[in-house]
């Protein structure tokens, strides 16, 4: 069985409510769906440059050496 308790104030304003876990889960999972969707959207939106992978490693292994 699924019910939602709302805890109210004196004037039966809702303020809060208890939700089974189950359904706390789904709410989590789905939040977090929603959020790596947005994330992606918004890195597709940008505009993106690529370059091979030997050169992206070649700059990586500069940039290391630098630090060093």
């Amino acid at each position: 069985m699924s019910v939602t308790t709302f805890i109210i104030d004196e004037k039966g304003k809702r303020l809060s409510a208890v939700v089974p876990i189950k359904k706390y889960e789904q709410f989590l999972e789905e939040s977090e769906e929603l959020e790596d969707i947005r994330a992606y959207d918004k890195a597709m939106r940008r505009k993106q440059e690529f370059i091979p992978l030997e050169e992206a490693l070649k700059e990586l292994d500069k940039t290391r050496k630098k630090k060093k």
